[in-house]
C-alpha cells in the first residue's frame, strides 16, 4: 500500500489546504500564524484554507483629551473583534487609526481618533474630551467607538454637561460633568464607560479596557483617558489610557498601538498645559496554517 505524499501547507488526514498569507508582522502561536499591523499596509491570502474564516480585532485611534481649565478625557478607540470571519483569497487593505492630535488651544474639545479598517470591518475612532473654559464656553465630550468625558462644570445655564456617546458594539459613553468644581469626568474604554466628575477634588478615571489573547497572550486595549483636576486628575483606564493633567503635572498620551484616549489638559491664567494625544490603534488578524 502506497502513502500519498504529505503536501507543505495541507492536511494528511483530510486533504484540506490551510490558509497560507502575508502581510504586518508575523508571528506563530500552536497552530496559528497571528498578523499585527501596527501601521496601514496589506494582508494578502495567497492561499485559502478548507474552513476560509479568520479571527480579527480591529482597535481604532483613541481620541485627545479636552483643552481648557479642566479637560474631558478622550474616548477609546472602537474595538470590534469575532472569529469565523469568511475572507477569500485576495489582497485586504489595512488601514490602522492614527490618535488624536494634542489639543493645544484653551477652551476647545480634543481631536477624534481616525477610523481602523479590515475588509468590511470599521472602528471608529475614539470621541475628543471636552472641555471647560471662561464660564459659558464649556463643552461636551464627542461622540466616538468610545465617547469622550464631559468638560468640567457645567454649560452657561449651570447645567452639567454630557459625556460623548459610543458607537453600538465598539465602546462606551464618556462621563458626564456633575459639579461646580471643575473637576473633568474620564473618557469611556471599550470594557467601561468614563467615571463621572466627582464632587470632590478629585477628576474621573478613564473607562477600563478590554483584553484578548489573538496574539496568543492577554493584553488589555482600548482604554479611556482620564479627566483633568487641579489637585488629582483622574487615571487613564487601563489598555493604554492616559492620565489627566493637574496644576502641576502634565496629563499623558494614550499608549501607541492600544487605542487608548489621551488625557485631558488643564490651564489657568498662569499656566496651559496641552490635552494628552490619542493613542493609534491596531489591526490583528489569526488564521490556522497547521494541525
Amino acid at each position: 500500500m502506497s502513502l500519498l505524499p504529505i503536501v507543505q501547507g495541507a492536511s494528511a488526514s483530510s486533504g484540506a489546504a490551510f490558509t497560507v498569507a502575508t502581510g504586518g508582522t508575523i508571528t506563530t502561536d500552536g497552530n496559528f500564524k497571528v498578523h499585527t499591523f501596527n501601521s496601514s499596509g496589506t494582508f494578502t491570502i495567497t492561499q485559502l484554507g478548507a474552513d476560509g474564516v479568520v479571527q480579527y480585532l480591529v482597535v481604532a485611534g483613541g481620541a485627545s483629551g479636552g483643552a481648557g481649565y479642566y479637560g474631558g478625557g478622550g474616548g477609546a478607540g472602537g474595538y470590534r473583534t469575532a472569529t469565523n470571519f469568511s475572507v477569500a483569497q485576495q489582497a485586504y487593505s489595512i488601514t490602522v487609526g492614527a490618535g488624536g492630535a494634542s489639543q493645544t488651544s484653551s477652551n476647545t474639545q480634543g481631536n477624534n481618533g481616525s477610523n481602523s479598517v479590515f475588509s468590511s470591518i470599521t472602528s471608529d475612532g475614539g470621541g475628543g474630551g471636552g472641555s471647560e473654559g471662561v464660564k459659558g464656553t464649556t463643552a461636551d465630550g464627542k461622540d466616538g467607538g468610545s465617547g469622550g468625558g464631559a468638560g468640567g462644570c457645567c454649560n452657561s445655564a449651570g447645567t452639567p454637561l454630557p459625556g460623548g456617546s459610543a458607537t453600538s458594539g465598539q465602546g462606551n459613553d464618556g462621563g458626564d460633568s456633575t459639579d461646580g468644581n471643575g473637576n473633568s469626568p474620564g473618557g469611556g474604554g471599550a470594557g467601561a464607560a468614563g467615571q463621572d466628575a466627582s464632587n470632590s477634588q478629585t477628576a474621573g478615571a478613564g473607562g477600563a479596557g478590554l483584553a484578548s489573547s489573538i496574539t496568543g497572550s492577554s493584553v488589555t486595549r482600548a482604554g479611556g483617558g482620564g479627566g483633568a483636576s487641579q489637585f488629582l486628575s483622574g487615571s487613564g483606564g487601563t489598555g493604554g489610557g492616559g492620565n489627566g493633567a493637574t496644576l502641576s503635572a502634565n496629563p499623558t498620551a494614550g499608549s501607541a498601538n492600544t487605542g487608548g484616549g489621551g488625557g485631558g489638559g488643564y490651564h489657568n491664567s498662569n499656566s496651559t498645559m496641552p490635552s494628552g494625544a490619542g493613542g493609534s490603534g491596531v489591526v490583528i488578524i489569526r488564521y490556522q496554517f497547521q494541525g
